[in-house]
């Protein structure tokens, strides 16, 4: 499996911080927000991963990540979105480097206290299809918002003013080759972006979505509150907690 975080958008709602950087090279704490992601994806397990940015400072996420050294990687790889096409039309960029095998997908303004691993493992045995992370939250309206029968997922509504649960989805995604097949059909939505929320829905109508709940806190830090919240956090309580696995049961 390959890693992707999607690390592009202008972050308007943080302006002017923004104004001169990447919203991904703000600090959370004690380390760029960027870095966060990055190490989700490898306590996963996962090392073959790709940055997805944009906007006028994309170099500088080769001057601070180089080829990975400070995540015990020998490489990285990087590409480039041109404008604010949304969450898919940033992954649709990775498809070549993708070459067929399943991807890890992580928001590059998700921070999350503890692993992803048995997660990750859970979808390889899955052995295709889609899975999304969830989490109980107290404000899902501000989410995209699964309703869930049991271990299925019945639809995903984005922003709902009258949610179908109390669970949010949150940006770590797993999908097979056939993602791209699916963003290509993807129409633009009244936001002018291809959606997420799209592609998890036609793999629900696959019926090839599983789902699993996060362990631990989960946050973005995409507006001044939330980025404040999320440093907090790590400040607090630490964040990507290496979990011990039983080799006898991984």
């Amino acid at each position: 499996m390959k890693g992707v975080v999607l690390a592009g958008g202008l972050g308007s709602r943080l302006r002017p911080l923004t104004a001169v950087t990447n919203k991904h090279l703000l600090p959370v704490y004690n380390q760029p927000m960027i870095y966060y992601p990055i190490q989700t994806l490898v306590n996963a397990g996962i090392e073959d991963i790709m940055i997805v940015t944009g906007g006028n400072s994309a170099g500088d996420f080769l001057k601070l990540l180089g080829n990975g050294k400070a995540f015990g990687l020998k490489h990285l790889n990087y590409t480039y979105q041109e404008g604010e096409g949304g969450i898919a039309d940033a992954l649709a960029l990775a498809e070549h480097f993708a070459a067929g095998q399943p991807l890890c997908i992580v928001l590059g303004d998700n921070i999350i206290e503890g692993n992803i691993h048995r997660a990750v493992r859970a979808y390889r045995h899955q052995g295709g299809g889609a899975k999304i992370l969830l989490k109980k939250v107290t404000d899902p309206q501000r989410f995209g918002v699964p309703e869930i029968e049991g271990k299925r997922v019945l639809r995903i509504e984005e922003k709902p003013s009258a949610p179908k649960s109390d669970y949010a989805v949150i940006g770590v995604y797993m999908y097979d080759a056939q993602v791209f097949d699916i963003v290509r059909t993807l129409k633009p939505s009244a936001r002018g972006e291809l959606e997420i929320t799209d592609v998890n829905n036609a793999y629900i109508e696959r019926d090839e979505m599983t789902w699993d709940e996060l362990d631990g806190w989960w946050t973005d830090a995409g507006t001044f509150e939330s980025l404040l919240h999320a440093s907090n956090l790590v400040a607090e309580t630490g964040a990507n907690k290496v979990e011990v696995i039983d080799a006898a049961k991984a």
